[in-house]
C-alpha cells in the first residue's frame, strides 16, 4: 500500500528526468570535490570521545563492585543494583509502551484526507509530514525511548521507597485521625504518591504524543469548524487519556488527605483545626468531582459531544479554588485567628505526643534539682572526690599541644578538634583526650611530593595519641599542670597499648578521617618493603619500611584492573610504575564515615566517628541512625540545625529526601578496622520498624546485637547527634499542655557557648552525677529563652552501654529564681580581679588568654562551673599550656593551678567573704609547685611539668634566666638533630624558668 503522503514524481522529483548527462554532464551541475577528510576527522573524534565516556562509566562501574567485594559486603551492592535497574527497566518500559501506543494509533487512524490535499485548505504542515512519514518507525521509537529513559532514571532513584514498601513493617501506634498504623505513613504512603504521579506522568506525555502526531496528520484541524476539529479516533485517544489523568487526580486527591498529618504548618507539624474542618473535606469533595470528570470524560467516547466534560472540568476548577483555596483560607481567619489556643489546643497536644514519642522524649526522667548538699565539714575533701574526674584537657585546644610534642615527623596531623572516651586502667574508669596520628602529605616537603611517595610510601597514619582528661598520671593521684600523656611516642607512655593487649596495638592506620585518596600497597615477590612506618620511641633518623598485608583492598596485578583504575583517577602510573606489580592492592575510599554510608546506603552516620584501642585494634566506631520525616503528627526539623554547636563543622547528612525529618533513631553501631579496613555493622535499637525493614531488603548485612564483643560494648557511647536532636526538641517540648507550649513562657533554648557566642555551646562528655550515681555522661545546659544570663536546667544522658540504664535521659529543672549561667559566670571569670591579677604574668607582651571548655557539674542542690586557663605566646612553635583552674561554686570564684586548689580557694572566699583573711590557709601542696616557686638545677623532665626546687632554697632570677638559657640552647641542638618533641618540651621548660623569672620581678 502506497502511503497517502507520498508525491508522484515530477519531473523535478527524486525520481523524474533528469538533465542531459545526468547531475554532472553536459548542462548539469558541476561536480563538487570537496575533501572528505574533515567529515572522518569529525567522525573519529566523536567515536573516541563515546568511546572514552563508556569505558569511563564502566570504570567507575566495575570499580565500585569491586571495592564492594573488598570490604565484603557484595550482596549490598548486588541488591542495590538488581533493585535500581528491575524499577529503571518496569517504569522505563510503561512509559516507552505507552508513548509508543499513543503515537502509533494516532499515526494508524490518522485521516485519509489530510491538509494540503487537492480540494483540502493548507495548515502549513505538509513540508514535516514529507519528512516523518518514510520515518515514523524511527520516530515512534525514538520518542519512545527517550521518555523511558526519564521515566526509568527517575524509578531508579525510588530504590528506598520501594525497598520499605516492599518490606515494610507495624510500629504498633495508630495515628487519631485516620486510624492508621504508622508503619503505612513511613512505609506505604510514600510509594504510592510515587505511582500515583507516575500514572498521571503517562496520561500527560501520552496526551501531548497524541495531540502532536494528531496535530501533524489532520487528526486535529485548529482551522475547522467546532465539532470538526478532532476525528472520532483522535477524540477517542484524547478522551481516554485525560480520562486517565482525572481518575489519577481523584486518587492522588485521596491519598493528600493522608499527608495533612506529616505537613507542615505555620505553627507545628500535623494535622491543625483549619485542615480537620475544612481541608480535609475538601480533598474529599474533589477526589469525588474528579471521579465523575473521568466519567464524563469516558462518557465522551460514545456521545462524541465535549459539552459535558467542559462543564465538568470548569466544575472541577471552580471547586477545587472555593474548597481549596477560599473556603481554608476563610476558616483560618474567622474560626481560628481569633482563637488560636482553644481551637488549635487538642492539635497541638496530638502533635507534643507524637514527637516525644518519635525522639524518645517520653522517657526522659525530669525533677527538680534536690539532694543533700555537701557538708561543711570535710568539704573540700567531699568536694575534690566529687569532681576528680572533671576533664580539664579541652579536645579543642590541647589539639595544638598534641601536635607540638607528639607528632615526631611533619607528615603526621591529628584532628583539630580530639575526641573523648573512657578507659578501665588498674579498675577506675578514666576519661582520655585521644586522637589517631593520621597521615598528613600537605608536611612532606614540595619535591618530595610525586606520585611515588603520594601513593606508595607514604601511605598510612601511626597509632593513637591520648593524654587523661583529669591531667591525673596513670595511678589517678595528684593532678599534674601539664598534659599526662596515656599514649605518646615515648617508650614510657604505653597506657593504651597495656590495656589494649598483652602485645599492644596494631598502630598502622590505613582507612581514617584524613587517609590519602588512593594508595597502592603489597610487596614484590623477593623484594623490599617500601612503605615508610613510623617505630615506637625511635629517634634516629632511619626510616622503618613496613607493609600492608590486610584484608581489604582490590587486587591490580592484572592489566585490566591496572587499565580500569587509572581511568577512575586519571592516573597513567597505575599502568606505567614498576611500583604497581603483580601482588599490588589497591585502597581507596577509606574514609570510615563513607564506607559505612556506601555499605549501608539506608544509614545516616553521626558526623562524629572516634577511634577507640579494643582487643589490640584501633576501630572507628560510628553511629547510625534510621530517620524519616513521614511520622505523623511529629514536628519537623532540619538534622543540621539540630545538631549545630561551636564545634560542628560540615555534617554532610545522607538524610534522603530531605535534610529535614521527625523521627530518629540509633539503629545501628558500626565499627571500621583502621588498619585492615573491615566494616561491621552491629544491630542496636532491635525495637526499631526501620532497622527491621531494612535488614529484610539487605538481609546478613547486619549482624545481631548480641554478638558486639565486650571489648568493644565498653567503648560504645550515646551518639552525640542523637543527643543534639533531642535536647534541641526538649527545650520546647518539655512541656506537656498544649496552652503552655503554645504561649511560649517555659521556652527554654541552648544558650551560646561563651568562647564563640554566635554558635551554640556544645555537649560534653565527663563523670557526672545526677542524684543516681556518678555515670559516665553527655552533659548540655538550658536558659530560659532570651534570657541567657540564667540557668534553667541540666540535662545529662547515661553514657555507659554497658549498664542498664545506657541511654537514660536525666534533666534537673531549677526553680524560677536567678541561677547563673554559662554566659554570666563566663563574664564573672573574665572580669574578676584575684583571676585578672594572677594571669598577669602570663597574659604580658606576646600572650594571650586562651579560656577553656566551661563545665557545668551538679553538686547536690549547687551547681559548680569549672574552666581550664590556658596561655598562649605567638608564634607558629607555640602552643597552648594550661595555667590556672577557675571555679565558680555557691557565687564564689576560686582560682588555682589545680583543680583542687581552685575549689580550695572558692571555698575560703565561702568561710571568710575575702581574699585578704586566713591567708594561712593554702590549697593542699600537690607534687607541682606554686608558680612562685623556683626551678631547681635538675628541672624534671616530665611532660609540660614545672621546674621544681629542694624544700627552703629559692633561686634568684639571675638563676633562672641563666638555666632557661641553657634550655633554649639544648632546644636549638635538638631542633638541628630533627628530635621535635624533645625540642617542644625543652622549649617549654625554658619558658617556664622565664616566667618564674618574671614573677620574682613582680
Amino acid at each position: 500500500m502506497s502511503n497517502p503522503f507520498d508525491r508522484p514524481n515530477g519531473p523535478t522529483g527524486p525520481d523524474g528526468p533528469q538533465r542531459p548527462g545526468g547531475p554532472g554532464g553536459p548542462g548539469g551541475a558541476r561536480p563538487t570535490t570537496t575533501s572528505r577528510r574533515p567529515g572522518a576527522l569529525v567522525i573519529t573524534a566523536i567515536v573516541l570521545v563515546l568511546a572514552f565516556m563508556l569505558l569511563s562509566a564502566f570504570a567507575s562501574f566495575w570499580t565500585e563492585r569491586l571495592w564492594f567485594g573488598s570490604v565484603g559486603y557484595q550482596e549490598v551492592f548486588t541488591t542495590l543494583l538488581l533493585t535500581r535497574v528491575g524499577l529503571f527497566f518496569v517504569f522505563a518500559g510503561l512509559m516507552a509502551a505507552v508513548v509508543a501506543v499513543t503515537m502509533a494509533m494516532a499515526y494508524r487512524y490518522r485521516p485519509v484526507l489530510w491538509p494540503g490535499m487537492p480540494g483540502m485548505p493548507d495548515d502549513g504542515m505538509d513540508r514535516y509530514r514529507q519528512v516523518l512519514a518514510p520515518r515514523m518507525g524511527w520516530v515512534i521509537g525514538g520518542a519512545a525511548a527517550v521518555m523511558g529513559l526519564f521515566a526509568g532514571a527517575s524509578a531508579s532513584g525510588q530504590w528506598r521507597s520501594y525497598s520499605l514498601w516492599r518490606h515494610s513493617q507495624d510500629f504498633g501506634t495508630t495515628d487519631p485521625y485516620f486510624n492508621k498504623d504508622v508503619g503505612f505513613y513511613v512505609f506505604d504512603l510514600p510509594f504510592w504518591h510515587y505511582i500515583v504521579d507516575f500514572v498521571m506522568a503517562l496520561a500527560v506525555v501520552g496526551l501531548i504524543a497524541s495531540l502532536l502526531i494528531n496535530y501533524l496528520f489532520g487528526g486535529i484541524r485548529l482551522s475547522a469548524r467546532p465539532g470538526e476539529r478532532l476525528t472520532s479516533a483522535a477524540q477517542i485517544q484524547v478522551s481516554a487519556l485525560l480520562a486517565l489523568f482525572v481518575l489519577a487526580k481523584a486518587v492522588d486527591y485521596w491519598l493528600d488527605r493522608f499527608d495533612l498529618v506529616t505537613n507542615s504548618g505555620s505553627i507545628f507539624t500535623g494535622m491543625g483545626y483549619t485542615d480537620d474542618k475544612a481541608v480535609l473535606p475538601a480533598k474529599e469533595i474533589l477526589a469525588g468531582i474528579a471521579i465523575v470528570c473521568a466519567l464524563l470524560f469516558l462518557a465522551n467516547i460514545w456521545r462524541r459531544t465535549w459539552l459535558l466534560p467542559s462543564v465538568g472540568v470548569a466544575l472541577f476548577a471552580l471547586s477545587a479554588i472555593i474548597l481549596g483555596l477560599i473556603v481554608p483560607t476563610l476558616v483560618q481567619a474567622i474560626r481560628v485567628n481569633p482563637n488560636v489556643p482553644d481551637r488549635e489546643g487538642p492539635y497541638i497536644k496530638a502533635n507534643i505526643d507524637a514527637t516525644r514519642a518519635a525522639y524518645q522524649l517520653d522517657q526522659i526522667d525530669v525533677r527538680n534539682v534536690s539532694g543533700t548538699a555537701v557538708a561543711d565539714d570535710g568539704e573540700l575533701e567531699a568536694l575534690d572526690g566529687l569532681t576528680d574526674g572533671i576533664p580539664l584537657v579541652d579536645p579543642q585546644i590541647v589539639s595544638e599541644i598534641f601536635e607540638q610534642q607528639q607528632q615526631v615527623r611533619a607528615y603526621y596531623s591529628v584532628p583539630n578538634v580530639l575526641d573523648v572516651d573512657r578507659y578501665e586502667i588498674d579498675g577506675t574508669d578514666r576519661a582520655v583526650v585521644l586522637g589517631v596520628r593520621e597521615l598528613d602529605q600537605s608536611g612532606l616537603a614540595e619535591n618530595d611530593q610525586n606520585w611515588s611517595n603520594l601513593h606508595t610510601a607514604y601511605t598510612h597514619g601511626n597509632g593513637v595519641i591520648a593524654a587523661f582528661a583529669n591531667q591525673r598520671p596513670e595511678d589517678d593521684s595528684t593532678q599534674q599542670t601539664g598534659i599526662q600523656w596515656a599514649e605518646g611516642a615515648e617508650e614510657d607512655e604505653d597506657t593504651l597499648s597495656r590495656v589494649g593487649g598483652e602485645d599492644g596495638y596494631e598502630t598502622r592506620v590505613y582507612f581514617g578521617e584524613q587517609s590519602p585518596t588512593y594508595s597502592i600497597v603489597g610487596q614484590r615477590p623477593g623484594g623490599a618493603p617500601v612503605e615508610f612506618d613510623l617505630p615506637r620511641g625511635d629517634r634516629s633518623e632511619d626510616d622503618v619500611a613496613t607493609t600492608y598485608d590486610g584484608e581489604a583492598g582490590v587486587p591490580i596485578g592484572n592489566i585490566f584492573s591496572q587499565l580500569l583504575y587509572a581511568v577512575r583517577f586519571s592516573e597513567p602510573n597505575l599502568i606505567l610504575s614498576s611500583r604497581v606489580h603483580e601482588n599490588s592492592k589497591i585502597l581507596y575510599d577509606r574514609n570510615p564515615r563513607q564506607m559505612v554510608e556506601k555499605v549501608a546506603p539506608w544509614l545516616t552516620v553521626d558526623s562524629d566517628p572516634y577511634p577507640a584501642v579494643v582487643d589490640g585494634r584501633i576501630q572507628w566506631i560510628l553511629d547510625g541512625y534510621t530517620v524519616t520525616d513521614k511520622y505523623p503528627l511529629s514536628q519537623r526539623e532540619s538534622l543540621e540545625e539540630m545538631t549545630d554547636d561551636s564545634l560542628q563543622e560540615n555534617t554532610g547528612f545522607q538524610t534522603l529526601p530531605t535534610d529535614e525529618i521527625n523521627y530518629l533513631r540509633n539503629s545501628v553501631k558500626a565499627t571500621v578496622d583502621a588498619y585492615d579496613g573491615t566494616v561491621t555493622l552491629y544491630e542496636w535499637d532491635e525495637e526499631d520498624p526501620i532497622l527491621q525493614a531494612w535488614t529484610e531488603v539487605f538481609p546478613d548485612s547486619v549482624q545481631p546485637k548480641e554478638d558486639i564483643p565486650e571489648a568493644l560494648e565498653e567503648h560504645l557511647r550515646y551518639p552525640e547527634d542523637l543527643f543534639k536532636a533531642q535536647r534541641f526538641q526538649f527545650q520546647r517540648y518539655h512541656e506537656t499542655s498544649a496552652s503552655a507550649w503554645f504561649e511560649g513562657s517555659s521556652r527554654w533554648e541552648v544558650p551560646s557557648d561563651p568562647q564563640r557566642t554566635t554558635r551554640l555551646q556544645p555537649p560534653y562528655r565527663l563523670f557526672t552525677d545526677t542524684g543516681e550515681g556518678e555515670t559516665w555522661s553527655l552533659t548540655s545546659v538550658y536558659v530560659p529563652r532570651d534570657k541567657e544570663n540564667n540557668l534553667a536546667a541540666y540535662m545529662a544522658v547515661n553514657s555507659d552501654a554497658t549498664t542498664d540504664d545506657y541511654g537514660k535521659v536525666s534533666v534537673l529543672q531549677l526553680p524560677n529564681e536567678p541561677t547563673g549561667g554559662p554566659l554570666q559566670i563566663a563574664n564573672t571569670f573574665a572580669t574578676n580581679e584575684d583571676v585578672s591579677e594572677s594571669l598577669l604574668p602570663y597574659t604580658t607582651g606576646d600572650a594571650d588568654r586562651v579560656p577553656g571548655n566551661l563545665l557545668t557539674v551538679p553538686i547536690g542542690n549547687e551547681f559548680m562551673y569549672v574552666q581550664p586557663v590556658y596561655t598562649r605566646r605567638d608564634g607558629e612553635s607555640n602552643f597552648p599550656i594550661l595555667r590556672f583552674v577557675l571555679v565558680s561554686y555557691e557565687g564564689n570564684v576560686g582560682i588555682g593551678e589545680t583543680l583542687r586548689g581552685a575549689i580550695a580557694d572558692a571555698l575560703i572566699l565561702a568561710d571568710d567573704g575575702g581574699r585578704n583573711q586566713n591567708q594561712d590557709q593554702s590549697p593542699e601542696p600537690t607534687d607541682e609547685p606554686s608558680p612562685t616557686d623556683g626551678p631547681t638545677t635538675e628541672p624534671s623532665q616530665s611532660p609540660g611539668s614545672q621546674p621544681t626546687q629542694e624544700p627552703g632554697g629559692e633561686a634568684n632570677v639571675s638563676e633562672l634566666l641563666q638555666q632557661a638559657k641553657e634550655k633554649f640552647a639544648e632546644a636549638d641542638e635538638a631542633q638541628r638533630e630533627g628530635d621535635t618533641v624533645r625540642w617542644a618540651r625543652l622549649m617549654e621548660q625554658g619558658r617556664r624558668l622565664v616566667d618564674q623569672a618574671v614573677r620574682q620581678l613582680g
